[in-house]
């Protein structure tokens, strides 16, 4: 029996190895030198490769539910393991970690999740809700849209902070060799902010 989804995708793959072919096997006899580790979002919408017009070698790719690095004392396997890779391995000069509006994993912040049906999901979401905390905390009377902006912003900040208490960021950050930036992904406006350590606030170019 054929396999119908790989079928289908055929013509777009053969014209993918054409066009790309020299490259990939460049990269196949030579190895890998990405220019950065992405995390983002494991959502479908989400396209690295296609926004920021990189081609095949030029990311490293982490992407998980809301964009999630847990901190070094709650550290997990297959996170961390991605981490070491690309920070002790691949030498990545940059980290980006990425949000985008319209978060479903953020918006779970705000949901009951039944512990019995969903219990990694739960616990993965707990990672996040200290974005939650503090933008409720801080930034009272907030319009619906706005607080889930503000959470997604913050969400990423977190995971700033979190993926420098890992010590061989740090000692990378310390020896600059490697930077860090946090992007939020905005859907609805196709625009990419970045955040802003000096001020404390996410911009646009």
């Amino acid at each position: 029996m054929s396999d119908t989804l790989l079928a289908h995708s055929a013509p777009m793959r053969q014209d993918f190895f054409e066009n790309q072919g020299e490259l990939l096997a460049k990269l196949a006899a030579e190895g890998q030198t990405p220019d950065a580790l992405f995390v983002g979002c494991s959502d479908s919408r989400v396209t690295p490769e296609r926004m920021l017009d990189a081609q095949p070698g030029d990311l490293f790719m982490l992407r998980n539910i809301a964009n999630i690095i847990p901190p070094y004392i709650q550290t997990e396997i297959g996170i961390a393991s991605v981490l070491e890779y690309a920070v002790l391995h691949l030498r990545v000069p940059h980290i980006i970690i990425c949000g985008h509006t319209d978060c479903g994993g953020i918006k779970g912040l705000d949901k009951n999740i039944d512990m019995s049906r969903e219990p990694a999901l739960s616990r993965w979401l707990d990672l996040a809700r200290p974005a939650q905390r503090e933008v409720d905390f801080r930034l009272r009377d907030l319009a619906p849209e706005e607080r889930h902006i503000a959470i997604v912003e913050r969400n990423v900040i977190h995971q700033l902070r979190n993926v420098q208490s890992y010590p061989f960021v740090r000692e990378a950050l310390e020896a600059d060799q490697l930077e860090l930036h946090g992007w939020v992904y905005h859907l609805e406006r196709q625009q990419i902010s970045f955040y802003d350590p000096g001020a404390d606030q996410f911009s646009f170019l």
